[in-house]
C-alpha cells in the first residue's frame, strides 16, 4: 500500500459522480451482483450460474448475459464486490482509530464482527480458497489479488504499531499478521462449523495474548 491511511482497494468501486443518478443498466447490473453475492455466500462461487441468477432476478438468461458474458465474469464481479464491502465494513472504520495498536485492535474487532455476521452465510475469501485453491484461472487470480491486498493492509497496520512504539521493534509484521489471520480462521471454523458459543471470546483472548507477546516494554 503506497499510502498509510488509504483503503486497500484492488478494484475501484463503480464510479458515480455526486448527485448523478445511475443509468438503468448500471442499476440492473448492481442488482444482479448483489443477488449473486447473496447466493454465493450460501452456495459458494461454484454454485453460481447464469440460469440460477436469471431465475432469482426474474430475468431471462439473455438478460443476464447482456451484463455478464460468462459465468466466470459473474464470479469475478462477485469476488470484487465482496472485497469492496469487506473494505467498507472492516478496513475503513478502523482508520478512525489512532495509528498504531488502537488501529490494529479496531481492525481485528471489525474483522471479528464481520466473521460473526457471516456465521449463517459464509466468507467468500474462505469458501473461495477451498473451491479454487488448486484451480488456476481468472477467478482464482481475482481471489488471490483481493486476499493479498487485504493481508498487505493488515501487515501495514502491524508495521504502524511497531513504528509508533506500541509493538517491539524486532517484531516481524508478516508473522504477527499471519497469527492474526489464524485467529480469524479458527473463529470461523469454531463458530460456523462447530457452533461453539464461546468462539468470539476465545478469539478476543487469543488476540490479547498475541499482543501481550509482541508488545513493547517500557
Amino acid at each position: 500500500m503506497a499510502e498509510t491511511d488509504s483503503a486497500p482497494t484492488v478494484v475501484r468501486a463503480r464510479g458515480r459522480s455526486a448527485g448523478r443518478t445511475p443509468h438503468k443498466g448500471q442499476q440492473t447490473k448492481a442488482a444482479i451482483i448483489d443477488a449473486a453475492l447473496g447466493l454465493a455466500s450460501h452456495v459458494g462461487l461454484e454454485g453460481l450460474s447464469i440460469g440460477a441468477i436469471a431465475e432469482l432476478m426474474g430475468m431471462s438468461k439473455s438478460g443476464v448475459f447482456a451484463h455478464f458474458g460468462s459465468r466466470e465474469e459473474l464470479q469475478i464481479a462477485v469476488v470484487r464486490e465482496y472485497h469492496a464491502r469487506f473494505e467498507r465494513d472492516v478496513f475503513r472504520p478502523a482508520l478512525s482509530a489512532p495509528r498504531g495498536l488502537p488501529r490494529l485492535r479496531a481492525l481485528f474487532d471489525h474483522w471479528m464482527r464481520q466473521t460473526s455476521l457471516e456465521i449463517d452465510s459464509g466468507c467468500i475469501y474462505i469458501s473461495g480458497a477451498v473451491e479454487f485453491d488448486d484451480r488456476p484461472g481468472a477467478v482464482r487470480d481475482a481471489l488471490v489479488d483481493t486476499v493479498n491486498t487485504w493481508q498487505a493492509a493488515v501487515r501495514k497496520a502491524v508495521q504502524l504499531a511497531i513504528d509508533e512504539g506500541h509493538l517491539r521493534a524486532d517484531a516481524d509484521p508478516a508473522q504477527v499478521a499471519f497469527e492474526i489471520h489464524g485467529l480469524i480462521l479458527a473463529l470461523h471454523y469454531e463458530a460456523r462449523f462447530l457452533r461453539h458459543p464461546d468462539s468470539l471470546q476465545r478469539a478476543r483472548t487469543g488476540f490479547d495474548n498475541l499482543i501481550a507477546r509482541y508488545q513493547a516494554r517500557p
